[in-house]
């Protein structure tokens, strides 16, 4: 009984110390929950990163490991909310330096965030038809 309620302890320390949210920037319920501790350390970390105008990081973000499925939904959101936060021409000075695959990449993300985050009606094309347009060339 004593070793149940250090490995309760021990497990509510561990998933207490992952974050839901960066800046703002909220990270999805699946996404999160599907996390191992170092996986959304890492996450939190990149989305900082991004935030700070980092290339490469962004290079990482297309090519972080989601979960599939809703993970990966919401990992499209958190990229949505993303070039909301940088603005679409300092987003775009960042996606410039990605290779082919990474801008088809971030270009699924970002629509997947906009099929099933908390937008109504819009997507890439509308929302960032400049970045649409480096990302499909």
């Amino acid at each position: 009984m004593k070793n149940a309620i250090i490995y309760f302890i021990l497990i509510f320390t561990l998933f207490s110390c992952k974050q839901k949210e960066v800046d703002g920037i909220e990270i999805g319920q699946t996404l999160y929950a599907n996390q191992s501790l170092e996986q959304n350390r890492k996450l939190t970390e990149l989305i900082s990163q991004i935030l700070n105008k980092d290339s490469n990081a962004l290079s990482e973000l297309t090519e972080f490991w989601c979960g599939g499925g809703a993970g990966c939904y919401d990992l499209g959101f958190v990229t949505t909310q993303l070039v909301y936060r940088i603005g679409e021409n300092d987003f775009i000075k960042m996606a410039e330096k990605l290779t082919e695959k990474q801008k088809i990449l971030l270009s699924g993300l970002l629509s997947v965030g906009f099929e099933y985050g908390y937008y109504t009606e819009k997507n890439i094309v509308t929302e960032f038809p400049k970045l649409n347009k480096l990302l499909t060339e």
